[in-house]
């Protein structure tokens, strides 16, 4: 049985500020819970792209791999596949949609898959909380940085 989680959330910043965020893989350790190692090919996002890194304690950093399959900037969506440890993987899809000049809608999407067996029986039993929270724990990270980075332009002009 898979697992999804697909939070929702009001963002007040418009949605150019929000979509910077979400093709710059290289800002996401300012607001993500990723320290990111590589990423090939460097620069914005496009399809194909990679991003390695680590998440977790730092006691106990774990490996991530991550990669754009879909990049559809007119209607602001991406589509992103997963690796986590354990044999976890994640396919999500992230949606904006302007709401107003000065807030969007995000919409994440993420289909959790876990590796067949005893294997997939424990890394339900370990990280279904974090598979079900961590989703609706990333939207809000981003939100936060999207309305920092808005406050910060604005009191620029």
């Amino acid at each position: 049985m898979p697992i999804i989680s697909c939070p929702t959330g009001l963002v007040r910043a418009p949605i150019d500020v929000v979509w910077k965020l979400l093709t710059d893989p290289a800002g996401w350790p300012t607001f993500f819970d990723i320290r990111v190692t590589r990423i090939v090919p460097l620069g914005p996002a496009v399809v194909g792209q990679q991003i390695f890194g680590e998440s977790g304690p730092r006691i106990l950093r774990l490996a991530v791999a991550l990669e754009y399959t879909e990049i559809d900037a007119a209607r602001r969506q991406i589509g992103l596949n997963i690796q986590l440890p354990l044999g976890i993987t994640v396919r999500e899809n992230v949606s904006c949609t302007a709401v107003g000049d000065s807030r969007c809608r995000v919409n994440y999407h993420c289909d959790f898959g876990v590796p067949p067996g005893w294997r997939g029986v424990l890394a339900r039993m370990m990280l279904r909380r974090e598979m079900e929270a961590g989703p609706a724990d990333s939207l809000s990270r981003l939100a936060r940085a999207a309305e920092k980075d808005y406050l910060l332009l604005n009191s620029r002009l």
